[in-house]
């Protein structure tokens, strides 16, 4: 079983290390070390294991150091910045297996360029060697990039002339949305697998700042200490443990302290019930909020949820339908939205807002089937009726003394979609804007009143409920994962883009269908034949 949760004392690949302002990730692959058997961690390739130590590096560094302004990537090894994704590992996983690591991966590009947009932390990567496809990828999500101006060291994105797949970590999208990069500049970079030295990568834009071996670490400490000072981290503040999660793995789910899974494989659902705060045991000030730390509801929550979609995803690829409740108080949830909102601009509550932020974006990214059940005793309010709105539908239970639903101030700003907007904007499209229902925050909603308002699909009485949850969830079990996934992913992308969506939605669809064709995959396909003869392509365009 593939799980996420490790620690610095645990790690095989990373090393960190701090030095007042400024944290330095250093790669440093040991190559016997991959999650599987089978391949060699060769060059400071990476594989997942790579990846959930990285994960877990960045959220110590937001939650356990709030000193850090900026955040140095480079390479532990001599003249190897990084080459990218382990090709013994692609060549041999499964096709979900593929694309559960690319989509992982792509999220912890794109938690890097969240936390520098919305936490004040700053990323410089300092390639320090040869540099390809991913270990670009990683570079390009820092805000600045120093290459080594020396003889041997290229960059390169070599995945369509090597492997004859795409760069599948947003380095096309980055390349071209983020960096500018010239179309036809991107086009003979990605085409040329030899790629190019430091002095043409500075002209074309492909990194800012190329510089001689001899100045190269000085001058990296000196960009890093400018990248700190743009910072509003606090500098003397005591950070926030984040201890081992306390998760109960079963045969029939999971459980942790605020979530249970319960997993019905025969029917290929989990049911994710969340459980909301305790009214009289919330903090309500800023003090008592860090007394509690990572104990404190919306991280301790956020974070089984993270984990728990995480292990869905790379465990239970047949759990195809997700069923989201809550239980509890409302009014319990929207006091601790309206503390959380209260002290939004300090540094703690804003890493805590970051971390929902990415865990719904990681939720509307899974490629399950999302159904939000607001039934008695159910507790959407406020941040806990995101998960409604991140929902394909929802359905509300309808009754005299049913359930209820509530908006908070966190509806309407704080948790974007990956587009920038929020998901009641996403949602009315044209229909309602957000600012029409601005008046109903803190506002308790029954079922016929939050069906009028558009806030959820269906809304069954007590007699049907049952029976068309059931419906419901059979029907969907029926139909095609394949079709259902395409279905989901462009309904849930609707909207205006950004190069978050462009990577999800669209390159990682292209990914998706070139890793399924023989072309990259088949037993004569690139991947297949890297390092030992050329492979044979189908010339057909298709």
């Amino acid at each position: 079983m593939i799980t996420f949760d490790t620690e610095p004392a645990r790690y095989r690949h990373w090393r960190l290390f701090f030095a007042g302002r400024v944290a330095t990730l250093a790669l440093d692959v040991a190559e016997e070390a991959g999650l599987e058997e089978g391949y060699r961690l060769k060059l400071n390739s990476y594989d997942l294991g790579v990846d959930i130590e990285l994960a877990d590096a960045l959220n110590r560094i937001r939650f356990e150091h709030p000193e850090v302004g900026a955040v140095v990537l480079t390479s532990g090894k001599e003249r190897v910045f990084c080459a990218g994704a382990n090709i013994g590992m692609l060549s041999r996983a499964s096709h979900p297996a593929k694309v559960n690591f690319c989509r992982f991966t792509n999220e912890t590009r794109c938690g890097i360029e969240d936390s520098s947009r919305h936490s004040g932390l700053k990323f410089l990567a300092a390639v320090n060697g040869a540099c390809a496809g991913g270990g670009y990828e990683l570079a390009l999500a820092c805000d600045e990039i120093v290459m080594v101006d020396d003889r041997g060291t290229t960059l390169s994105l070599p995945e369509v002339p090597l492997l004859g797949v795409l760069p599948g970590t947003g380095g096309v999208t980055r390349l071209v949305e983020k960096r500018r990069v010239r179309r036809d500049r991107a086009d003979l970079f990605c085409t040329t697998a030899e790629g190019v030295r430091a002095t043409r990568a500075k002209d074309w834009g492909l990194i800012d700042f190329a510089v001689k071996p001899g100045v190269f670490p000085g001058f990296v400490a000196e960009r890093a200490r400018a990248l700190a000072d743009r910072s509003d981290r606090p500098e003397k503040e005591k950070g926030v443990k984040l201890p081992p999660l306390e998760r109960r793995i079963e045969e029939g789910g999971y459980r942790y302290p605020h979530l249970g899974v319960e997993i019905a494989r025969a029917k290929r659902t989990a049911t994710l019930l969340i459980e909301g705060p305790e009214k009289g045991a919330l903090p309500e000030t800023l003090d008592g909020i860090l007394e509690r730390g990572a104990s404190w509801w919306p991280l301790a929550f956020v974070r089984a949820l993270d984990d728990a979609i995480l292990l869905l995803r790379a465990n239970e690829p047949e759990i195809g339908t997700l069923l989201l409740r809550t239980k509890g108080s409302l009014d319990a949830v929207l006091l601790c939205e309206e503390t959380m909102v209260r002290f939004k601009d300090h540094w703690f509550l804003r890493e805590v807002i970051g971390f929902l932020r990415r865990t719904l974006r990681r939720l509307e990214t899974t490629p399950k089937s999302l159904f939000a059940l607001i039934d008695e005793g159910s507790s959407f309010a406020g941040i806990l009726f995101e998960l409604a709105l991140a929902a394909d539908r929802s359905y509300m239970l309808k009754a005299p003394e049913g359930p209820r639903i509530a908006l908070g101030p966190l509806n309407f700003g704080g948790l974007e979609r990956l587009n920038g907007e929020t998901r009641l904007q996403a949602r009315f499209r044209a229909e309602t804007p957000d600012a029409a229902l601005s008046d109903l925050r803190g506002v308790s909603l029954d079922a016929e009143q939050a069906l009028a308002q558009g806030l959820v699909t269906l809304a069954p009485d007590a007699l049907d409920w049952e029976e068309e949850i059931r419906l419901a969830v059979e029907e969907r079990a029926s139909l095609s994962p394949d079709a259902l996934s395409g279905l989901e992913a462009n309904l849930r992308f609707a909207g205006r883009e950004s190069f978050e969506t462009k990577i999800f939605g669209r390159l990682s669809a292209w990914q998706n269908w070139i890793f399924s064709r023989p072309n990259a995959t088949g037993e004569e396909g690139a991947l297949k034949s890297y390092g030992g003869g050329r492979p044979r392509f189908d010339w057909r365009r298709v």
